[in-house]
């Protein structure tokens, strides 16, 4: 456990170092009216911080640097105020306020959105179709073989499938499995549907099970985007870490495991090696869960480097997750 003034003087360089990006050195902590000590105590105690962990000294350089265990005490530290600026305020709620439309439109402006605020790489995890109900169901033929299957979902997202048909399927047989599989499937989920009832009808009956084994491809899908992946690309200088950070944020199942994992240890923040992705070790993760009507939906959260701005990506990761579950709820209302 640290006292009050090595808390202090690690506070003040993690701040100066996520502001400049350059070695922190104890001439600039001791006049800053935070610390009210003098330059050889404050080099004491950062030598004591060295020692214990806390800071790093790259280099030669007469400054230091905060390590992952120092951005940890300092995050740990943090009064959880969960309060934007005003400009960011606004920016939120005029997004939420204005939102509208697909389900993706919404999740992929909303990683947007993110992104514009922190200057970190957004993801957001929408809910699982699978648990979601159908609220509709529309079939259109498009070719005499072919004809397209569109659900819309309480979730507000929009799955579409071609499915095969013969040429003497009519519209009419069409239209009668339609009204069919609608009995059969609004108001249920996808996953509790394994079959539909025969109508005795073959023409009819080749129509729903088309359509029911190319909505079966959707049951566990869980949309995922990522936005702003230039941000973390141009926050570090070695090639090598970028190509491993970019490589590995493409690889969806990782990013939605890793999220996942973070909130099943109960954490809102992962820094450096603490999330167990060796190829994200220069990374920190803020996540958040989407609440709406009580049920954990999906998953807001940023990456960005372990010299990140933790009170502003917390704070903005919170209020986008809440305001986003908010919109969720009374959407499928």
């Amino acid at each position: 456990m640290l006292d009050e003034r090595k808390t202090a003087i690690l506070k003040a360089v993690v701040q100066e170092y996520v502001a400049t990006g350059q070695p922190v050195g104890s001439t600039h902590i001791a006049n800053l009216p935070s610390v009210k000590v003098s330059s050889a105590t404050v080099r004491n105690e950062m030598a004591t911080l060295e020692q214990e962990g806390y800071l790093a000294q790259p280099h030669t350089s007469a400054g230091r640097i905060p390590t992952d265990k120092g951005y940890r005490h300092f995050v740990d530290s943090i009064s959880p105020e969960g309060v934007l600026t005003k400009d960011e305020a606004s920016q939120v709620g005029d997004f939420f306020n204005a939102a509208h439309g697909r389900m993706e439109d919404l999740l992929r402006q909303t990683t947007t959105l993110l992104a514009n605020i922190t200057h970190h790489t957004a993801v957001v995890v929408g809910p699982e179709v699978e648990a979601t109900t159908v609220r509709a169901l529309h079939i259109s033929r498009v070719t005499p073989r072919t004809a397209t299957v569109v659900v819309v979902l309480s979730n507000h997202s929009v799955e579409s499938e071609t499915i095969q048909i013969s040429e003497d399927i009519t519209e009419d047989h069409i239209a009668l499995a339609v009204t069919h599989l609608s009995r059969v499937l609004v108001s249920k989920s996808l996953g509790d549907i394994d079959t539909v009832p025969s109508t005795n009808d073959a023409h009819i009956d080749a129509v729903c099970f088309g359509t029911l084994n190319a909505l079966s491809r959707h049951k566990k899908d869980k949309p995922v985007f990522v936005g702003g992946a230039a941000s973390l690309a141009n926050a570090f200088d070695a090639v090598d870490v970028v190509r491993d950070v970019l490589t590995t944020i493409e690889q969806q199942f990782v990013v939605v495991t890793l999220l996942q994992d973070l909130l099943d240890r109960g954490l809102s923040v992962a820094i450096g090696a603490e999330h167990g992705i060796e190829q994200l070790s220069a990374c920190s993760v803020v996540v958040s869960p989407v609440i709406a009507d009580g049920d954990v939906v999906g998953t807001v959260g940023v990456l960005g480097p372990t010299r990140m701005n933790y009170p502003q990506a917390l704070n903005t990761v919170e209020v986008v997750s809440e305001q986003l579950g908010k919109h969720l709820s009374e959407g499928a209302s």
